[in-house]
């Protein structure tokens, strides 16, 4: 199962328009990877979601603060902190 969210703010990631971005359900093993990860809770959470989302940390870095926010309750909705 995944979600996809429509972005306010396309951004450019690799040579191409990202426009939505689908994320799918973290398993144990992404959470364990968020854990161990390195940086504050904004740099983890940026990381988490590249990985879900399969795209580059980079890629996240660029997002909206809009967008993030929104990409964000989706993964707390994904973790039952909604």
């Amino acid at each position: 199962m995944s979600n996809t969210i429509t972005l306010q703010f396309p951004i450019e990631s690799e040579g191409q328009t990202l426009e939505e971005i689908t994320l799918r359900r973290p398993k144990a093993r992404d959470l364990k990877k968020m854990e161990t990860g390195k940086g504050g809770e904004i740099a983890k959470s940026i990381d988490l979601i590249a990985n879900l989302a399969e795209i580059p940390s980079s890629a996240v870095e660029e997002l909206d603060a809009a967008d993030f926010q929104a990409v964000s309750e989706v993964v707390a909705g994904f973790l039952g902190q909604k």
